[in-house]
């Protein structure tokens, strides 16, 4: 019993260190991208993933939902809805970087900025590993997650 309890408490602290990062690497991803929609859209057409038609409303569209996404988790509002929101965007993320380096396509990220270094294999690395803080985050939600407070003193207001 001991043990199980002292594995869901290291659960949650560690989903509320892996909250915070994640939160902070998709606001940080975000600002730039925000700013600068037409060199992140050269970036998305760079994959010859998403058709073209559809590359310009990406390139608007994913830096806000990072930035939203992001601040609520960080904010620690809808965690786990927001984790798995992160989480399918991850693997999306991670299926375009896998396939480019397996067509051996000498393109930036364009993760952080418009001119990151090449992808490599460690980039994937470094996404897989932030999809596993995702999940981890899903299913073991933080102590200090802000929908928790709030459903508690609505009970005590029904009471």
């Amino acid at each position: 019993m001991r043990k199980d309890l002292w594995r869901d408490v290291l659960g949650r602290w560690l989903a509320l260190a892996f909250r915070f990062y994640l939160g902070g690497v998709f606001v940080y991803a975000s600002v730039y991208k925000i700013g600068y929609a037409a060199e992140f859209a050269e970036t998305i057409a760079s994959y010859q993933i998403v058709p073209a038609l559809a590359v310009n409303a990406v390139a608007l569209v994913l830096p806000w939902l990072e930035l939203i996404c992001g601040a609520m988790l960080v904010a620690g509002v809808r965690v786990r809805t927001v984790s798995a929101m992160l989480a399918a965007l991850l693997v999306v993320f991670c299926i375009a970087v896998a396939v480019n380096l397996l067509r051996e396509t000498p393109i930036d990220c364009g993760c952080f900025h418009t001119l990151d270094e090449r992808m490599t294999w460690m980039t994937l690395v470094r996404d897989l590993a932030w999809l596993g803080m995702a999940v981890h985050v899903f299913f073991f939600d933080s102590p200090l997650a802000l929908e928790r407070r709030y459903q508690s003193t609505l009970k005590e207001i029904e009471t």
